[in-house]
């Protein structure tokens, strides 16, 4: 018989299928639990790559929320949505976590869709306190019952959403209840002086007076003992802060407590939720990329990972030759800004992910991270330019559009000469729709005086980046997409490009491709089968969407029986700008045959990016077909 004390432990997340499992555990188990589910999360982030580290760092909280609220009865809101995988794991789907960003797959983020367990879809960061207030305040008005509860990191509290959220719900004083996941950084180490009240919380000498007085809990005491701890409570927080910027805001502020500690956060969140009346913020401290030492000790804490070998931590590399957009453009701004002491950088908490960090090793004084706040990345770029610096506002496209109105209002309008650097344009593959970056043209196009470019391929990215430096006359921006380059011949340096000005590829006749973007090798690549087939058209690459090269579009439609435009974007964007070139121009008058391949009207779920641009539409054998398709229109054409 096998002696009890060495009998293996049975696996308690076997015993899990839901939520609802837990209520049935003691807490023994739950702590259990909890290292079974840092456990699983790693197994499976190393086969499919993802975010790792800030899933490890709310594994406690994930067991403690669905331990003691009533999901989906209760929305559990994770802002941004990094951070949701052991959730995932809890709530039915650990049998399909191995498929996580993966066509076909569960996604990466928080989705509707995907479960009534997620009931907000996020990917941008910084809406899950306004989201929970919806729900919160739905309630109130007689809609889905259950409590409302927002989980947020302190970089997203950087962004100025989260306290117009905050505002509101003090002002409403409606039962909510704020979980502040606190554990020093977003994807990069956060910036700003809220970042450094949170730090002071916990670092100053009081903390463990604190700590303790939460981990209490005031309301756990018998009734005649609650007041003096409370005022023992508040003495020790204005010792150590001189009182509390949420409790100003309306919210019963709670701690810091230890975000990993479930002998704290069960008693906390079991009275909290026994008693609230009103609005609650619980400040965790915790870690990110807890429990695994490859992940704690990396400089973002496991942020995102490829596939990893689970030992070691190493990632799995891509076998390629050529670099990467991201690092051609930092390497081409740090050439520049090398020649010219009025470049200088801003972009909002993705230092690393638009290369910057390259630009701050090399310039500190002119590089600035300013959190997660694009619209005032996008104002102070503006005041910079003002100022009569040359400033480059590097953005990924799905983040610029937070920034809109500025763009318009503060940019624009004023004709500040500010340089928008737009990476992960087109579609990113495996983070799906949220982060797709198919609208930038359109909605920066449209704006009077804005020059709006697209790279080709490295080469012609290092040139943009020297046109945009040399460009004072107003705003400009160049987009690019995430991964790798094409392998072409690289210019020792950038050589600006005339503003307004496209290029020839490839003379043919009867069609021309007028491609916009790094859509130009898969138009070279099905020209090749064309030509097999005695066809021959004639490529050109746009450059500029706007200002448009009205010259060469108007000798490609006058030269040729059709034309084809494509680009990585949605409807509305380059080839409807060429349309209406087309239309002022009277061109269809004359009987051209005009095409646009652009983006679907539609949401693109997470795949490859070679499988969602097949999905789309984009691809070599797509274009062949177009190409077929509109010659044969004309040959009947002729004949009818």
């Amino acid at each position: 018989m096998t002696d009890q004390t060495t009998r293996p432990k049975t696996p308690v997340l076997d015993r899990v299928a839901l939520p609802s499992d837990l209520k049935s555990l003691s807490d023994r188990e739950l702590r259990q639990l909890a290292d079974e589910l840092r456990s699983e999360t790693i197994s499976a982030v190393s086969e499919t790559g993802g975010h790792l580290g800030a899933g490890l760092g709310v594994v406690e909280l994930t067991v403690a929320l669905h331990a003691v609220f009533d999901a989906p009865r209760d929305k559990i809101i994770w802002d941004v949505g990094h951070q949701c995988y052991p959730h995932k794991i809890l709530t039915g789907r650990r049998d399909r976590i191995r498929t996580l960003r993966t066509e076909g797959g569960l996604s990466g983020f928080t989705k509707r869709s995907e479960s009534a367990y997620d009931p907000f879809g996020a990917g941008h960061s910084s809406t899950s306190i306004s989201a929970a207030l919806g729900f919160a305040m739905a309630r109130e008005l007689g809609g889905d019952p259950g409590d409302a509860i927002a989980v947020i990191g302190d970089g997203a509290m950087s962004a100025g959403m989260a306290f117009e959220a905050l505002n509101n719900a003090g002002h409403l004083g409606k039962r909510l209840f704020v979980i502040l996941n606190d554990n020093e950084m977003s994807i990069a180490p956060p910036t700003g002086a809220l970042s450094t009240y949170l730090t002071r919380l916990y670092t100053r000498g009081p903390f463990q007076e604190l700590k303790a007085a939460a981990k209490g809990a005031v309301s756990l005491l018998p009734p005649p003992m609650q007041e003096g701890a409370r005022r023992a409570r508040d003495m020790l927080k204005g010792l150590a802060v001189g009182g509390t910027l949420f409790e100003e805001l309306g919210f019963s502020y709670i701690g810091p407590v230890d975000g990993h500690d479930l002998d704290q956060l069960l008693p906390l969140m079991r009275t909290v939720k026994a008693r609230a009346d009103g609005p609650v913020l619980i400040h965790a401290v915790t870690k990110k990329g807890k429990g695994y030492a490859p992940a704690e000790h990396s400089a973002d804490r496991g942020h995102a990972r490829g596939r990893f070998d689970v030992a070691t931590g190493a990632q799995a590399k891509a076998k390629s030759n050529a670099p990467s957009y991201t690092s051609v453009f930092a390497r081409a701004l740090v050439d520049q800004a090398a020649r010219d002491d009025r470049i200088v950088a801003v972009t909002a908490a993705m230092p690393d992910g638009t290369g910057l960090n390259l630009f701050a090793e090399r310039f500190p004084r002119r590089c600035f991270d300013v959190g997660i706040a694009e619209q005032h990345a996008v104002t102070f770029s503006a005041g910079l330019a003002a100022g009569g610096m040359r400033p480059f506002c590097a953005l990924y496209s799905t983040f610029l559009q937070r920034g809109y109105d500025q763009v318009v209002h503060d940019v624009a309008i004023q004709r500040l000469p500010v340089r928008f650097a737009i990476d992960r344009a087109g579609l990113v593959g495996a983070d799906g729709a949220t982060h797709a970056g198919a609208y930038d043209v359109a909605f920066l196009a449209n704006l009077p005086g804005m020059v709006v470019m697209a790279a080709a391929d490295e080469a012609e990215l290092a040139h943009m980046v020297a046109t945009a430096a040399a460009h004072d006359e107003g705003p400009i921006a160049f987009r690019y997409p995430r991964g790798e380059g094409m392998g072409v011949e690289m210019p020792e340096t950038g050589q600006p490009l005339p503003i307004g000005k496209g290029r020839m590829i490839a003379q043919g006749s009867r069609v021309a491709i007028l491609s916009f973007g790094t859509r130009l090798a898969e138009v070279m690549r099905a020209r090749e089968s064309l030509m097999a087939r005695g066809i021959s058209p004639t490529v050109a690459d746009a450059r500029f969407a706007k200002p448009l090269d009205r010259e060469l579009i108007l000798a490609l439609a006058r030269d040729h029986e059709a034309l084809i435009t494509i680009e990585e974007g949605a409807v509305g964007g380059f080839g409807s700008l060429v349309a209406q070139l087309l239309a002022d121009e009277g061109v269809f008058d004359h009987g051209l045959r005009f095409r646009q391949m652009v983006l679907p009207d539609t949401f693109i779920d997470h795949a490859s990016p070679e499988a969602m641009y097949r999905d789309a539409g984009l691809s070599a054998a797509d274009i062949e077909a177009k190409v077929l398709d509109v010659l044969g229109v004309a040959q009947m054409g002729k004949r009818a």
